[in-house]
């Protein structure tokens, strides 16, 4: 006659310990994508006794919009976004202070004297309701970089560093010749470019 006899079973109790261990090592180890935002600053309320609307010349608007495909309209014309950011980068300046855009005013701003500056400019930017997020993130870059490219090359001009490196009057002063005013309305199904 034979004996059957049993497998001993696998002790187990360290197991959870174990596992416990690796996802602590696991959480500490391992970097998480964090999300970013804008770095944009929310406009100070409307006063009470002040009107919603404010009135714009057409001239000073510049309109860019983007459609559900990603297509942008700058000025109601298209444009790839690899030529957006020179385009606001024109319009923004207006060297020769042309008719069809933004219109030039003289201001004293500090450090620099009297300057003629398109301070009265904004930049409309509209969506549509089904524009991607990536779409829409990568047209406000080219808006940001575009400001941020003037602001560098002024700054190297007179000061002979880049933006970041100024001191913060010498940016205020930089940052009032060229003042980032971008205006978001609300997105709407308007026609699709083609």
């Amino acid at each position: 006659m034979s004996k059957t006899r049993k497998t001993p079973g696998i002790n187990g109790t360290s197991s959870a310990d174990i596992a416990f261990m690796l996802l602590i090592f696991f959480l500490i180890t391992t970097s998480m994508d964090t999300d970013r935002g804008l770095a944009r600053r929310l406009p100070p309320p409307v006063p009470k006794d002040q009107k919603e609307e404010i009135d714009v010349k057409e001239r000073n608007l510049i309109k860019v919009l983007i459609d559900s495909e990603g297509s942008i309209l700058f000025e109601n014309k298209p444009l790839d976004i690899k030529q957006l950011k020179d385009k606001v980068k024109e319009y923004v300046e207006n060297a020769n202070n042309a008719e069809d855009m933004p219109e030039k005013l003289e201001e004293e701003v500090p450090l620099f004297g009297k300057v003629m500056i398109t301070k009265n400019h904004v930049i409309s930017l509209m969506n549509h309701r089904m524009t991607s997020y990536q779409d829409y993130i990568s047209v406000q870059n080219e808006l940001a970089k575009a400001y941020n490219e003037l602001r560098n090359e002024l700054a190297r001009k007179k000061f002979g560093k880049p933006f970041e490196e100024l001191e913060t009057e010498q940016q205020k002063a930089v940052a009032k010749v060229y003042p980032q005013k971008i205006s978001e309305a609300e997105p709407k199904n308007y026609g699709e470019i083609k």
